[in-house]
């Protein structure tokens, strides 16, 4: 059994950064479960690209609005409490945040818990770790 709170993860190596987000790495690929759980906060009027081309994720929006838009399609999504999004087909996609977005996210596979986006959107292919 593993039980982890975000005050536990605040300020370690799971607590990750980059520009406008910040990821807290609640479950990674060490944890042995074949995904990774993640609480990601995006900041208020903020873009973001992402394109996760070797990861399927599953991502629920908890607090903040926003739009998903699919830039294959141009088809546009409102984001608000209570929306999943789950991009199966590795979909490059833009993430608009009107405010401050918290969101629930699943990968799999799971990451290793360092990544951060690279100048694709994507992160990098995961290794197993165990």
């Amino acid at each position: 059994m593993i039980v982890r709170t975000t005050a536990d993860i605040t300020g370690t190596d799971r607590d990750v950064s980059a520009e406008n987000w910040r990821s807290k790495r609640i479950i990674l690929a060490d944890d042995g479960v074949g995904f990774s759980f993640h609480e990601t906060t995006i900041a208020a009027g903020t873009v973001s690209e992402f394109h996760y081309q070797h990861h399927v994720e599953a991502v629920w929006i908890v607090e903040g609005n926003g739009t998903l838009t699919n830039r294959e399609t141009g088809e546009e999504h409102p984001l608000s409490p209570g929306t999943m999004y789950l991009l199966n087909g590795h979909e490059r996609h833009r993430v608009s945040c009107t405010t401050q977005m918290r969101m629930l996210c699943v990968f799999n596979p799971p990451v290793t818990g360092q990544e951060v986006h690279d100048e694709t959107g994507a992160y990098p292919p995961s290794v197993a770790v165990r």
